[in-house]
């Protein structure tokens, strides 16, 4: 799991809380602040599952290519 999941998760649920508070409280600017950091968390968790993705793409390729090789050996010898 990429290092951003993690810290956009946490960021996301701390602005959820924070934004949380704002409006029990009736403060505007801690609602928005929360709503920032919420945004900001689940941008950030959204780029990490694209990392995590094209990492896990990367090593398909890499075992499938390493299965065609394996596949070519065995058939000339």
């Amino acid at each position: 799991m990429d290092k951003d999941r993690i810290k956009g998760k946490m960021d996301e649920v701390a602005g959820r809380a924070k934004r949380q508070v704002g409006e029990w409280t009736g403060d505007v600017e801690t609602q928005g602040e929360g709503a920032a950091e919420e945004i900001k968390g689940t941008v950030q968790n959204a780029w990490g599952k694209v990392k995590d993705g094209a990492r896990n793409l990367g090593k398909e390729h890499d075992d499938a290519n390493r299965d065609i090789e394996t596949d070519r050996k065995r058939d000339v010898a």
